[in-house]
């Protein structure tokens, strides 16, 4: 068989695998929950009473049961596409009408990345007016639901296309070594997404407002200055606008750099308990983990240029999915971002344990900054019960899944902390 004739059998063999390898996920996962079903684990005990734990093991089966479908839904969308034809048909008709530069193959990207998310809209919409309606986190409406589709795909056209366009006139400016040039001006785009987003992007989706002058302003300034992170800005965001589930975060760097609240998030917990949880977003920068997290993107994206650069000069690559030989960039760039998935599934894990490393680490900051674990735990033990957590997820199922440890591992990280500190 030539290699052309084999690539297309391996490509479905990867997504296929990708799929059934989470379907055995999201199946031990599923009993792994229903195994707990009937009774609170007694290490849960002192979190939930037995009805908001039978509605949390409800929501996580719900949650399961959408998800595996819609999986199944896009994957086979996915194929389709892939292996009908469909691609290098609509590439030659954008060609054929626009012409062939740079513009227009980015069009016909945009295009096929607009037209391949249409088919998961019903499956959307399914889980914010039914699944999270049911389970009373929903706030939104139709209305503000579809006007952050189409303001996300205006900003998808004015950022994205530009972007496409500059990666590939590279390919004729630079030559062979283009795809160096292409990784420092994505990169450097990335850059100013940190300093665009809070500051122009963010408002359009949401409201933000000062933190009002009181004691709960006056303790998160102090944590602020006690810590050395300096943030001029503390902001409410209106997040009750679209759900009731609730979280903090910085974003933004230097100047730029604002402190968020939900405001679903301060309703919910108490000052103290508040205090521990920007502690811990604050001890994600203390401890590097912004930096390291810009420097592993910066290689993985270097690597997938090379590799993008290198495919785009094989006939076999392009032409097996039924592009003409000598196709281009374009054709080489668009299949990679399709096929990347069923790849970087199976290295899940690695990232996830590195993720969960660093929130280990953000943990134990903000215990030592709070001189206690009381605040953070009583915190993560609101947020588990107020967003009907899952409590009893199956170890694999967590390791591809989840970039944060589950409350227990750490509750039991945060008293090993105190254990240590005590002796």
């Amino acid at each position: 068989m030539a290699l052309v004739e084999f690539i297309p059998f391996l490509a479905a063999g990867l997504i296929v695998a990708r799929l059934a390898a989470d379907a055995v996920l999201a199946w031990l996962n599923r009993r792994s929950v229903r195994a707990h079903a009937r009774e609170i684990p007694e290490a849960f005990r002192h979190l939930m009473d037995p009805p908001t734990y039978a509605q949390s093991v409800q929501y996580t089966l719900a949650k399961s049961k959408l998800g595996q479908m819609g999986d199944v839904w896009e994957t086979a969308v996915l194929l389709v596409v892939l292996f009908s034809g469909v691609l290098p048909l609509s590439w030659g008709v954008f060609r054929s009408a626009f012409g062939d530069t740079a513009w227009v193959d980015a069009a016909w990207m945009f295009s096929v990345g607009v037209g391949l998310s249409l088919p998961s809209l019903p499956l959307d919409w399914w889980s914010q007016f039914r699944l999270e309606e049911r389970f009373g986190f929903n706030t939104t409406t139709l209305g503000v639901w579809l006007g952050d589709r189409i303001k996300g795909l205006i900003l998808a056209a004015v950022l994205g296309l530009p972007l496409l366009v500059l990666i590939l006139k590279l390919v004729g400016w630079m030559g062979p070594r283009w795809w160096l040039w292409a990784w420092a001006v994505f990169m450097g785009f990335q850059l100013l997404m940190l300093v665009l987003a809070p500051v122009v992007i963010l408002p359009l989706f949401n409201k933000l407002t000062p933190l009002p002058e009181g004691s709960l302003r006056q303790r998160l300034l102090a944590l602020a200055e006690r810590t050395g992170f300096s943030a001029r800005t503390l902001l409410v965001m209106d997040g009750s606008k679209r759900s009731r589930h609730s979280n903090a975060f910085f974003t933004g760097f230097g100047r730029f750099r604002k402190i968020v609240l939900f405001d679903t998030l301060i309703s919910q917990l108490q000052e103290a308990e508040l205090e521990a949880v920007l502690a811990h977003e604050v001890g994600h920068y203390k401890r590097g983990h912004i930096p390291q997290r810009l420097a592993w993107s910066a290689v993985t994206t270097l690597a997938g240029f090379w590799v993008i650069a290198w495919l785009a000069k094989q006939p076999w690559f392009a032409g097996a999915f039924g592009f003409p030989e000598g196709s281009g960039l374009a054709p080489a760039l668009l299949l990679f971002g399709l096929l990347s998935g069923a790849v970087s599934f199976w290295m899940s894990p690695v990232s996830n344990w590195w993720s969960r490393v660093h929130e280990f680490e953000a943990d134990a900051f903000a215990a030592h900054t709070m001189a206690s674990a009381e605040p953070l735990v009583g915190a993560l033990r609101k947020l588990s019960e107020k967003n009907l957590s899952n409590l009893t997820p199956h170890p694999w199922y967590s390791a591809w899944h989840y970039s944060h440890p589950t409350l227990t591992e750490r509750e039991a990280a945060l008293g090993r902390l105190v254990i240590k500190a005590e002796s």
